[in-house]
């Protein structure tokens, strides 16, 4: 098979971002169970998220129409961390007991919609992200091969950047590689993949540190929500976490130039 570019957006475990060198995504010390329940009739939630936060977790309930519903639990593992993993693994329907030891102080109401979901609509996942310093110094282009999206700077998820920042790429990308191919056309296959090149390059330069700087604040931002000591419980009660809300709008008000300039 012969291609003029190949684009890595083959997620977390990317074969594209391991043959450009990157390392395996880091593993954090949190999990996550992501869910949806379906109900017969009217679920009846209001159109409200239902937030619940305790020391060492954090779980939302969304109602996504009147028959479905949405939730996710991250919980920072404790000393059994790795038994509830290997469980997980040999019996998927552990999840939602887990779910409900970890929840247990929640309204019943609430809770019956764990305890309705079918094994097939809930996912375990242990959160991993790319360390900054792999961004910093690794390959994200060669040659005519690149990483985008989740393959590229796979982070966690306390900051909501994921899926905006892979929309950032493709922009950026679509940009540095219409300048590549749109350019006068040559017979020579060599100075056409010298331009997709330098067109991937282009791309890596630009989103090089935007990576860097999403993967750091989500980090760190999980770090100081999720901490139960009296210090940092004290400090991002106090001032963090007015700091950290000038942060996020910030970093969602990111322009990646128009793309019918490119």
């Amino acid at each position: 098979m012969k291609i003029k570019v190949l684009i890595g957006c083959d997620g977390v475990n990317s074969v594209v971002a391991k043959w450009l060198g990157f390392k395996s995504p880091a593993f954090t010390e949190r999990s996550a169970i992501r869910a949806f329940a379906e109900f017969e009739d009217d679920n009846g939630f209001e159109s409200k998220e239902l937030w619940f936060i305790r020391n060492g977790y954090r779980s939302a309930f969304i109602p996504c129409d009147d028959m479905t519903l949405y939730r996710f639990l991250h919980w920072v593992h404790s000393m059994k961390g790795r038994t509830e993993k290997s469980e997980i693994m040999e019996n998927p329907s552990i999840m939602k007991q887990i779910a409900l030891r970890k929840l247990n102080e929640i309204p019943d109401k609430v809770k019956a919609t764990i305890q309705i979901t079918e094994v097939d609509n809930i996912a375990f996942t242990t959160i991993r992200y790319r360390l900054p310093w792999d961004l910093i110094w690794g390959n994200i282009s060669k040659g005519n091969e690149c990483v985008a999206g989740d393959a590229f700077h796979p982070m966690t998820p306390y900051i909501g950047q994921g899926g905006c920042a892979t929309f950032e790429d493709g922009v950026v990308l679509a940009s540095c590689l219409a300048k590549a191919l749109l350019s006068e056309k040559s017979e020579a296959e060599r100075e056409e993949y010298e331009r997709i090149e330098l067109g991937l390059k282009k791309y890596s330069n630009e989103r090089r540190w935007r990576g860097v700087e999403l993967v750091t604040v989500a980090y760190m931002a999980g770090y100081i929500q999720n901490r139960t000591g009296v210090l940092i419980s004290f400090l991002r009660d106090k001032f963090l976490a007015k700091l950290l809300t000038k942060v996020l709008r910030k970093l969602a008000d990111y322009d990646c130039k128009d793309l019918n300039k490119a």
